[in-house]
């Protein structure tokens, strides 16, 4: 008898386990599949950044997911989701998608953008790698130039920019 609800109670205590987990999972905006990598030190010791020397890109995705044979790059946001994804989030993204296919030779179909209510699952075609490339090119060209107008004209940008104190366009 005694056996029997040791059983039981170790039963019971593996459902509870699996339900926890899966919760936990979809609270992360993990899709379903093996965590093979992670950016977050509540899970493990931090993984190695992602290198491609040939473009000089280096980057830690907060999650890659082993999805049937596919690798899934998931970037977590710490606030709520705006109305679409902004282009930085896309470009964080697809920059991840793109170190995934030179460093690990498989190339991701999407990444997602979790978001604290949301999450988005960003389709990485063909055409947003060419604008990706495209904006490292640009990056690279500014880099060598001494002068860079700021690209925008947002006061709250700039209040939040790591280079204000520096910035004489600051707004």
């Amino acid at each position: 008898m005694f056996l029997f609800y040791a059983a039981l109670f170790s039963l019971l205590l593996a459902l509870i386990l699996f339900w926890q987990s899966g919760r936990l999972r979809r609270a992360a905006g993990l899709p379903g599949g093996r965590v093979i990598y992670t950016d977050t030190r509540s899970w493990s010791e931090v993984e190695k950044p992602l290198y491609d020397p040939a473009l000089s890109l280096i980057g830690k995705p907060d999650y890659l997911i082993e999805q049937n044979g596919r690798i899934i790059p998931v970037e977590v946001k710490s606030g709520p989701a705006p109305r679409a994804p902004y282009d930085s989030h896309i470009y964080q993204l697809a920059a991840y998608c793109l170190l995934v296919e030179k460093t690990m030779g498989k190339r991701p179909p999407y990444g997602v953008l979790h978001y604290t209510n949301r999450d988005f699952a960003i389709d990485y075609t063909p055409a947003l790698e060419s604008a990706l490339l495209d904006l490292l090119a640009e990056i690279r060209r500014d880099e060598r130039r001494a002068d860079v107008p700021r690209s925008h004209s947002s006061p709250a940008r700039c209040a939040r920019c790591g280079f204000r104190e520096i910035c004489e366009q600051k707004a």
